[in-house]
């Protein structure tokens, strides 16, 4: 059965295509749309309740069989094709040859099909497109990649960020499934490394590629339940509250917080936990005024003595030699 959104383009082409052909033979007809024999007629069927407005007989189109060919008598103004624009043409064109480097890409011989056609009936417009660069999102090859080594049931080495140590790290793991949380891109695997099974968000990993040898996660390596939510903190992980400006909101967008307030000046106060307070501190420096740690009261101190320093040694610096 053709669905709906198959449906109503071959439709709109139908009349088009059978006045072109007057006599044409239904199976040579079901060839061309690639649908069967029963599905063409499904569809002349519909059509003869088609047409111009008034409903009559003399407004719906009319169409004739004799044996296996059919023959349109009446097009109620469906005479020509739907055509694409030189643009549309040219933007159609660009889409599928960029899709089709995409790596790891299932369906890869449709498209480029599809591609061929496209081309052929774009004629300049396809010649346009090949002066145009168009260059594949880097999380787009990610999500490629990692779903080519879920297919294949292969092991993965990737460069990971990690947000909480501020650090990337080689690892190799073996894939157990993709997940979209909060409109996040996550694959869960088994991490050799830690010997654990972890969660690797697919924008923080930097490069990516499949492994010959297959993914085998321990038969105790076990899905994790996130019922409680995505972000579960150790409870012997300390808690950081920082208070952001308007420059530093960023960091509740890209770091797990625990809680978000806004405050009345604009403001962010945010609190997570941190298995490492070291990254927290360089972080804090780098945005200067846009950031202030509130707790715990360790960190406090560690920042302010640091700004100190590093102002002592500014001012040292900038002074002019006597």
């Amino acid at each position: 059965m053709s669905g709906s959104g198959d449906r109503l383009p071959r439709l709109l082409a139908l009349v088009p295509y059978l006045l072109a052909r007057p006599g044409v033979y239904l199976r040579d007809v079901a060839a061309d749309f690639g649908v069967s024999e029963q599905q063409v007629r499904r569809d002349l069927e519909l059509l003869w309740m088609c047409g111009l407005p008034g409903h009559g007989p003399g407004d719906l189109i009319d169409l004739s069989f004799d044996g296996e060919t059919v023959v349109v008598g009446y097009d109620a103004g469906m005479s020509r094709p739907l055509r694409l624009t030189s643009d549309e043409a040219l933007s159609l064109v660009v889409a599928l040859r960029t899709l089709a480097e995409v790596p790891g890409l299932a369906g890869r011989d449709a498209v480029e099909r599809a591609l061929a056609k496209v081309e052929s009936a774009a004629g300049d417009a396809a010649q346009a497109a090949g002066s145009i660069a168009v260059r594949v999102e880097a999380r787009e090859q990610t999500l490629a990649i990692v779903q080519q080594a879920l297919g294949e049931g292969r092991a993965l080495h990737l460069r990971y960020y990690s947000a909480s140590r501020d650090e990337s790290a080689e690892r190799d793991v073996d894939p157990m499934r993709l997940l979209l949380v909060d409109g996040r891109s996550y694959l869960e695997a088994w991490c050799r490394h830690a010997e654990g099974t972890r969660l690797f968000r697919l924008d923080r990993i930097d490069e990516v590629r499949v492994l010959a040898e297959p993914a085998q996660p321990p038969p105790d390596a076990a899905p994790r339940d996130l019922t409680a939510g995505l972000y579960q903190p150790a409870p012997e992980h300390p808690e950081v509250i920082l208070r952001l400006a308007a420059a530093g909101r960023w960091v509740a967008d890209y770091y797990p917080c625990e809680k978000v307030r806004e405050l009345d000046d604009g403001r962010l106060e945010i609190t997570l936990r941190v298995a490492d307070t070291d990254w927290v501190r360089r972080l804090v420096l780098r945005l200067g005024g846009a950031a202030e740690v509130l707790a715990p009261p360790s960190l406090v101190g560690e920042v302010r003595a640091e700004a100190a320093e590093a102002l002592a040694a500014y001012a040292f610096g900038g002074e002019p030699a006597e």
